[in-house]
């Protein structure tokens, strides 16, 4: 089987975790319609997960029963820490097959890799695994999706020379960050000379609105560009870019990241200073960094709603919206768990992949929201 070409994909790759909805179920119909105008642009590169609710079973009906198999990329990923065994965690990828009906899958990655977990794949031998199953032709190329150090990438490039390729989190405002640390993770996995692809380049959607002082750096340059495309342009400007992926849940969303990926062009001197300053900015920001993820959520014993409580004290830390912020917490907690209701046990914190300090954070929100 052939090696990765960082071209053949082109750079926008559609993530399928954040999917349109009607009600609480996907909408299959819209995100056919956004199957077809992607692929009629040209683009090939489709994300989903073993994890991520009814997006396989959505894949299979949008866009493996209705194009051909070798006119798109599939890729979808193993989470050990979901698995109480090794047998279980290795039926995953059966399942996955079966959920979408492709026959096989041109990307397959270990899932979620970072300093809480990467033991599991080891003890489970999952690398062998994937390794077997690209033998069969089940998989054409494996690879490990990573939310760690840098020092733990190196070790696992270092000890799995064979991984083909690396997924990381790469966004403007994460390049410095000394949580994520995203320039220095990119630097080792070029070092290792692995073709790299981007997730979370607009930060679970923070980037498409930032704070109105970024906003008014961009509009000054590009009144023309939206905020998600310096983000989205941003990583995608960097060397060997397998592609970037763009959780789109609209087919306006995808226009307009078409509109400026089918005809892709770098960012220029001009640009790349602005966004330096758009980072500075960031690093400034005391909003919480959760991206929605929601992994801190499945073992969580008291089923506290986390993003959303998140997401309604950042309405308050960031935007001063004071009102809709405990509006967005009481719709937040209503039927479930509150903020204060946290028994510190930990699993949210060790789930992560942004590595919040989710235990103190929820006893800020209590004393804010809960007075």
């Amino acid at each position: 089987m052939s090696e990765i070409n960082v071209q053949g994909t082109g750079k926008l790759g559609f993530g399928l975790m954040r999917l349109p909805r009607k009600g609480l179920a996907i909408d299959v119909k819209q995100m056919s319609s956004m199957v077809d105008r992607f692929l009629d642009a040209g683009l090939t590169y489709f994300d989903t997960a073993f994890v991520y609710p009814g997006s396989e079973a959505a894949a299979r009906k949008a866009l493996v029963d209705r194009h051909p198999r070798e006119s798109y990329t599939l890729a979808t990923k193993l989470m050990a820490s979901v698995s109480p065994t090794e047998g279980l965690a290795k039926r995953e990828l059966e399942t996955s097959l079966k959920r979408t009906g492709a026959g096989y899958f041109d990307y397959y990655l270990l899932h979620s890799l970072m300093e809480s977990n990467y033991e599991k794949y080891e003890k489970y031998h999952l690398w062998d695994f994937v390794r077997e199953e690209k033998e069969k032709g089940r998989i054409r190329h494996y690879g490990f999706s990573f939310h760690g150090s840098p020092g733990l990438l190196d070790r696992l490039l270092t000890a799995h020379p064979d991984a083909e390729f690396v997924q990381l989190q790469i966004n403007y405002a994460d390049w410095e960050d000394p949580r994520i640390r995203s320039r220095a993770c990119y630097e080792v996995a070029r070092k290792h000379g692995k073709p790299i692809v981007v997730m979370e380049p607009v930060k679970g959607g923070a980037l498409a609105d930032p704070p109105e002082e970024v906003k008014k750096l961009f509009r000054k340059v590009r009144p023309d560009m939206s905020y998600a495309s310096w983000a989205i342009r941003f990583a995608a400007s960097l060397e060997g870019i397998l592609t970037v992926l763009s959780g789109m849940s609209t087919l306006g969303q995808m226009e307009d990241n078409l509109s400026y990926m089918t005809a892709f062009e770098p960012l220029n001197e001009e640009e790349r200073a602005v966004i330096r300053q758009a980072s500075e900015i960031f690093h400034d920001t005391p909003a919480i960094p959760c991206t929605a993820c929601r992994y801190c959520t499945k073992g969580c014993p008291k089923q506290i709603p986390i993003p959303d409580i998140f997401s309604a004290m950042n309405l308050r830390i960031r935007d001063g919206a004071l009102e809709k912020a405990d509006a967005a917490y009481r719709e937040a907690v209503e039927g479930k768990g509150r903020a204060l209701d946290c028994v510190a046990c930990g699993q949210c914190e060790a789930a992560c992949p942004q590595h919040i300090e989710i235990i103190s954070r929820l006893k800020e929100c209590a004393g804010v929201f809960e007075q």
